[in-house]
């Protein structure tokens, strides 16, 4: 395997924490203020990209960074590694409510797509990088940006998502989602955007302008309770939210809340 080999463990319903065993040497990559706690002889080394390749020059360096900055992450990711005798723990926090999946890799072709934010921690040797979309209707309307998480390997890789997560295997057929609530999917899997219904619908339903066409081959993680809903309800509940959903939404809160 290019990717060091680890066990986990994950605890919790809601607000989970994976819990990763490092045999002598082995590494785990993890975004930047994730750990929670670790065990004697787990040594960690903050570092500009995630180790999956060497970094040549000052030009490589500042792309590793820029494509760090689009996707909203830290300009740097820490290594966690066993520098003692036995197996030894390390364990990472979910940032919010939601689920922590794991993602095999080496089942997925070795690729997987997801929303930019989504990523937690994976085996040394796991390429964290961006997937542009496309497709300007995609990237506009498309809920996630133009900017998406390309996550490649063939170990082990944790992503978080909000809420309840749904797992789904498309065998050469279309989903149609919320632009939120879209975690995840593989490489098989095409991305783009539809219009919502009809006029009255986009305008007066409530489920927004476009939702997400998911086609193709392949598996998608769908998430009940996108981060961003979440802030706005509670934006809305301190009184400075503007409503989701359709165009109208303040509108809709004068006849009470959804």
């Amino acid at each position: 395997m290019k990717c060091h080999e680890i066990d986990y463990e994950i605890f919790g319903d809601d607000m989970q924490i994976v819990e990763v065993e490092l045999d002598p040497a082995e590494t785990v990559i993890a975004e930047a203020g994730a750990m929670n706690y670790m065990e004697d002889a787990i040594t960690f080394e903050t570092k500009m990209g995630d180790g999956s390749k060497p970094i040549g020059g000052i030009l490589d360096s500042l792309m590793q960074v820029g494509k760090r900055v689009l996707t909203g992450e830290s300009i740097f990711m820490t290594h966690f590694s066993n520098s003692g005798q036995g197996k030894k723990r390390v364990a990472f926090a979910a940032p919010y409510p939601g689920k922590i999946i794991p993602v095999d890799m080496a089942k997925t072709d070795g690729e997987l797509i997801c929303q930019k934010d989504a990523f937690l921690c994976a085996a040394l040797g796991t390429e964290v990088t961006i997937a542009f979309q496309r497709k300007l209707g995609a990237g506009f309307f498309g809920g996630e940006g133009f900017i998406l998480q390309r996550i490649k390997g063939d170990g082990m890789a944790f992503v978080h998502v909000g809420g309840t997560v749904i797992k789904r295997e498309l065998n050469n057929e279309t989903l149609r989602v919320d632009t939120g609530c879209i975690a995840a999917f593989t490489a098989g899997i095409k991305y783009d955007i539809e219009r919502a219904g009809n006029l009255k619908s986009m305008v007066f339903g409530g489920e927004g302008l476009f939702l997400a066409t998911l086609k193709g081959t392949g598996t998608v993680y769908l998430q009940s309770l996108p981060f961003s809903r979440l802030a706005n309800r509670v934006l809305q509940a301190s009184g400075g939210g503007k409503g989701e959903g359709s165009v109208l939404g303040g509108v809709g809160d004068l006849f009470g809340d959804r």
